[in-house]
């Protein structure tokens, strides 16, 4: 049986309404369109088969395979819509509103069964943060956090708290996917000098800091992003800071945690200082990609053991993504970068293709792992709004651009199940389209008049480094080389240079041409005056004369030399009168 075609629904000023995935790229008749130009949240089920949407005055359930009505439900004010994992709960938030006398507002969180059309439960949600509750995928266990306690609800039965996980003061929590027992990951943030922490639980074992199966402390965080990885086996936490004290980053100071169930824990070792842009599990749960770094970015595969296994070089990116079935990588740098996209078979390590999406504020692999979509909505972008569907191979296969008075705000594919879609091997060859390639033109650097016709030299700011893979070799048992070891390899390849440069000068002749005075000065054998002292103050006046020469140098180049370095160069004369009258006494 051939596998479905995945749809793409695509929300704006135009209405909402489904396009046909690929190959027919057709507006869908499984979804009527809804023109209303007030549509504010839409939602898909976990297995793509349900549909639901707020059009500003109701709340609309559809079932998109049989293109039916299944419930409508009067809350024209909802803003956010969550179906639970499998189907039976469908979770509405309203913004919170008090009466003008200050009493309490109505609960404005509710829960409604999607097989009766009943509220089974309302709940006071002030925050839109994480204001959603979080179901095991099995829908046995749903939790959510109230006055920094995580409640737990079983069976989807809302009137009674099966358990309470209570810490200081929880400030965010993750539910682990997959089958049971099902794990929490909480975080608590520090507070009077103690440092935050991660903690990872089995559900129902919350006895205390021994029942934990997982520690891992750390100073410097305001916030935390934690992720599970598909097997719930390890969570990867990147603890952010708002300000960064030493001034380096705009973006506040990262680091990046590993904590495993089995109770391990490790910062993740970043060759590279600067801010941590995305971090991504491989849906096969055994490596991890990072893109981090002062740009151009690093982007870096680790394994469990938090070694390097490839490192992609360097390069314009601030986001990673797996395709589903974790055989393709995407790398790509959008928001303020010009959108350039790298696809990398990960199995093999080879680059398939480097595609452009200029502009593109969205980016989503669709469920067959062989198609993308990129798209430009508002309101980060209000112009140019449209979306483009991409092979992975670099072809675009369908462009739709939004008329110039209209404005696009969301688009996401119709998500599936795991193993709807097989696995395809993966293609180099650029698959065929009838559209244009969207590679653009790339941009020359400015050159005044009078040198537009003359050879153009290097401007590069930096060198990128290339992809290499840190994976020890088969044929030797060499592992990758630690920061000191490198260190160690450096410095004694630096001095077997100087030692083969001093037997070459020796072995030459004297017949060459005499080097100029400043050269003359640093190769004239060190005096030796018998007191160390002396020997000392001598050798201390050649460095700063030597530093002066290549402060001169760097002048006479064009160079715009610091206050202090001209005020150096000043003090060459009283320096040289130094060293004759120290040489004098000799």
């Amino acid at each position: 049986m051939a596998p479905p075609t995945p749809l793409l629904a695509v929300r704006g000023s135009e209405g909402l309404y489904m396009v046909n995935g690929p190959p027919s790229f057709t507006e869908s008749t499984a979804f009527q369109r809804d023109s209303g130009k007030n549509c504010k949240a839409v939602a898909f089920s976990k297995d793509g088969s349900l549909f639901a949407w707020c059009n500003g005055q109701k709340v609309n359930v559809v079932n998109v395979t049989r293109a039916e009505l299944l419930h409508s439900f009067d809350l024209p004010k909802t803003v956010c819509l969550e179906f639970s994992p499998k189907n039976n709960v469908l979770a509405t938030w309203q913004a919170y509103t008090t009466a003008k006398d200050g009493t309490a507002g109505v609960p404005n969180l509710q829960l409604h069964d999607l097989k009766t059309g009943k509220c089974l439960k309302s709940f006071i949600q002030k925050k839109m943060q994480n204001w959603c509750p979080c179901w095991a995928d099995d829908e046995s266990i749903c939790a959510r956090n109230v006055n920094n306690e995580v409640h737990f609800f079983e069976n989807n039965n809302f009137n009674t708290i099966a358990n309470k996980l209570h810490l200081q003061k929880v400030s965010d929590f993750v539910l682990s996917p997959g089958a049971q027992p099902t794990k929490v990951a909480v975080y608590v943030p520090g507070s009077k000098g103690a440092p935050s922490f991660v903690r990872l639980y089995q559900y129902p074992n919350f006895g205390g800091p021994q029942s934990a199966l997982a520690n891992k402390s750390f100073f410097k965080a305001d916030k935390v992003t934690m992720l599970w990885n598909k097997k719930a086996t390890a969570v990867l936490v990147v603890a952010s800071t708002e300000v960064d004290k030493s001034g380096a980053s705009y973006y506040g100071e990262q680091t990046l945690h590993y904590v495993a169930a089995s109770g391990e824990s490790a910062v993740v070792q970043l060759p590279k200082s600067g801010p941590i842009y995305d971090v991504a599990w491989s849906p096969n749960s055994v490596e991890f990609c990072a893109v981090y770094g002062f740009m151009p970015a690093k982007a870096t595969v680790f394994n469990l053991k938090c070694d390097p296994v490839f490192d992609f070089g360097t390069g314009p990116r601030n986001a990673a993504y797996y395709s589903p079935h974790g055989h393709i990588l995407v790398l790509a740098g959008f928001g303020n970068l010009r959108g350039q996209m790298e696809v990398w078979d990960v199995k093999n390590y080879k680059l398939i293709s480097k595609p452009v999406a200029s502009d593109s504020t969205y980016f989503a692999w669709c469920p067959d792992g062989e198609h993308i979509v990129t798209a430009t909505c508002a309101p980060r972008l209000r112009v140019s709004n449209g979306y483009k569907i991409w092979h992975y191979t670099g072809s675009v296969l369908h462009s739709h651009q939004v008329p110039s008075d209209q404005e696009m705000w969301q688009v996401f594919w119709q998500p599936f199940l795991d193993g709807v879609f097989p696995e395809r091997a993966v293609r180099y060859q650029a698959v065929a389209s009838e559209l244009p390639g969207a590679e653009p033109r790339p941009a020359q650097a400015y050159r005044p008049p009078a040198l537009r016709n003359k050879p153009g030299t290097s401007s590069k700011l930096h060198e990128d480094e290339p992809p290499q893979n840190m994976k020890p070799q088969l044929g030797g048992g060499d592992k990758p080389l630690s920061k000191t070891a490198l260190k160690n390899q450096r410095k004694h390849e630096a001095k077997k240079a100087a030692k083969q440069e001093a037997k070459a000068e020796a072995h030459q002749g004297p017949a060459q041409v005499q080097p100029p005075q400043s050269a003359l000065q640093n190769t004239v054998p060190a005096t030796t005056t018998g007191d160390p002292e002396l020997d000392k103050k001598i050798k201390n006046l050649k460095k700063k004369l030597k530093a002066i020469e290549q402060l001169k140098e760097q002048a006479a180049a064009g160079k715009q030399l610091e206050k202090n370095q001209v005020e150096k160069i000043q003090k060459e004369a009283a320096l040289l009168k130094e060293l004759e009258d120290l040489e004098l006494g000799v």
